[in-house]
């Protein structure tokens, strides 16, 4: 996922802006002026790229489905082909990042998912198309039904551990969850 660092262009400005405010204050904290102000535009220059706090969500939900589904795809490539290659590029994807790098883009995406789902959840669906590729792609992987999708709703929990705070789990702890979800591909080989 791209490190959000500001650019030049008003356009990502405003959406690196938009997700920092939901970061720092939650969806409740995104206006138009505040998205304005911090990403350094006029309101009239953020009305012309996002005409509207949802239009401005949807820009926020569109880029984060673009970086999933290239963070996937560029994961699936690093894999060997064969059987298994998508959930060994989801074991890949959910664990081999260090944990800082991890939790960065949790909490990138935990915010963006949030504030949609308490703006309107039906905004959601570029999210829900990348997951959906996800899903056809694990079916299609030539592992035994249930192993694709056990390690891919692994990867989901740990997601949703660290959104909501429920627990993180130690080093010890994720590489023998990692381990234990290896053994799923190698049952399938």
């Amino acid at each position: 996922m791209p490190d959000g660092s500001v650019s030049g262009d008003a356009r990502t400005r405003i959406l690196d802006a938009a997700e920092a405010i939901v970061r720092a204050r939650g969806v409740s904290g995104l206006t138009l002026d505040a998205a304005a102000r911090q990403a350094g535009v006029s309101k009239g220059g953020l009305l012309y790229h996002f005409g509207s706090k949802e239009a401005l969500i949807t820009g926020l939900l569109g880029r984060m489905a673009e970086w999933m589904a290239l963070d996937f795809e560029s994961c699936v490539a690093g894999q060997p082909e064969g059987p298994g290659r998508v959930a060994r590029a989801m074991l890949a994807w959910a664990f081999e990042l260090t944990p800082d790098a991890i939790n960065e883009r949790c909490d990138r995406a935990a915010a963006v998912f949030l504030a949609a789902f308490h703006h309107d959840p039906a905004l959601l669906g570029p999210i829900r198309a990348v997951i959906a590729r996800m899903r056809k792609a694990v079916e299609a992987d030539g592992l035994p039904p249930g192993h694709g999708h056990a390690i891919m709703a692994a990867g989901d929990g740990l997601f949703m551990a660290r959104v909501f705070g429920l627990y993180a789990p130690t080093e010890p702890e994720r590489h023998a969850m990692h381990a234990a979800l290896s053994r799923l591909l190698e049952v399938a080989s």
